[in-house]
């Protein structure tokens, strides 16, 4: 019995050695990554500093609605003008929504976080907002986004927009995303839709026939990094590169993001550091 006792205790000691893994160094102005499964932080740079989310905003679009009362993900929208005009006018990610098709709230989301859809974030803004006139449901929404934010006690967190196009007072921090991404998480609709990396959904027209959307994902992680589950990519002229990232190797699952990185290159170099050191640790 001794002896085995023995052997056991060198095995723990010699494995010691391996915890001190180089934190490495990432383009990203800011960072954090956590044990999903504990909460606990293995990696912070810069994880409370208030920054432009860009279309990592969208988490918490998916967020409001996924938590919507009596959710019907089969119910049906009907795409306004005013969401492809949107587009246009601030030239933004689209998911080629076409006027008078009816899709559903599931499509929608797909629409929201794969392409990173403006015009799917203005649609479910509006059909989850309250109010009479869509302006009033947009900022119902947006009121919304806030309230979760604040429920889950995420302190540096402000949205002024349903997209990341945001208005002034759009930001939050690496930290406050990275919780935001775990509540997500929890949704396992929210899995399904951020862990695909294409999809091709039958949708209704205006005339009653039907035609196919092609959505594919802007998270480049799904096919290059081993175990990658999820989660959003951003960018912007403020926000720079952003990702929100999460991937699980052997039961464990490691969820973080970096923010103001320099190049679509540099967020997925960044993200691919960064989950190695969370695995590692």
């Amino acid at each position: 019995m001794m002896t085995s006792g023995a052997v056991v205790a060198t095995g723990a000691l010699s494995a010691a050695p391996a915890q001190a893994v180089t934190k490495p160094t990432i383009v990203a102005a800011g960072g954090y990554v956590m044990n999903n499964g504990t909460g606990a932080s293995l990696y912070t740079k810069a994880a409370d500093t208030k920054r432009s989310t860009g279309s990592t905003t969208k988490i918490m679009t998916a967020k409001v609605v996924l938590s919507q009362s009596n959710l019907n993900l089969d119910s049906k929208v009907t795409i306004q003008k005013a969401y492809s005009d949107y587009i246009v006018a601030n030239n933004a990610s689209s998911a080629h929504l076409i006027v008078g098709d009816k899709v559903t709230v599931r499509q929608l989301l797909y629409g929201l976080m794969l392409p990173s859809g403006c015009d799917a974030a203005y649609a479910l803004a509006d059909k989850f907002g309250s109010g009479t006139t869509r302006s009033a449901r947009v900022k119902s929404f947006i009121g919304k986004m806030n309230t979760t934010a604040r429920s889950l006690g995420l302190t540096n967190t402000h949205f002024d927009s349903f997209d990341g196009i945001g208005h002034g007072s759009n930001y939050s921090t690496p930290r406050d995303l990275t919780k935001l991404a775990s509540s997500a998480m929890k949704s396992s609709t929210f899995r399904t839709v951020v862990k695909t990396k294409s999809t091709q959904q039958k949708v209704t027209t205006k005339s009653g026939g039907y035609r196919y959307m092609n959505w594919s994902n802007t998270n480049n992680l799904l096919s290059e990094y081993s175990g990658t589950i999820g989660v959003k990519t951003g960018s912007g002229p403020e926000a720079k590169y952003c990702l929100v990232f999460a991937a699980t190797r052997n039961g464990k699952t490691v969820i973080g993001t970096v923010l103001a990185s320099t190049s679509v290159a540099n967020r997925t170099s960044d993200a691919k550091k960064l989950m190695n050191y969370g695995f590692a640790r």
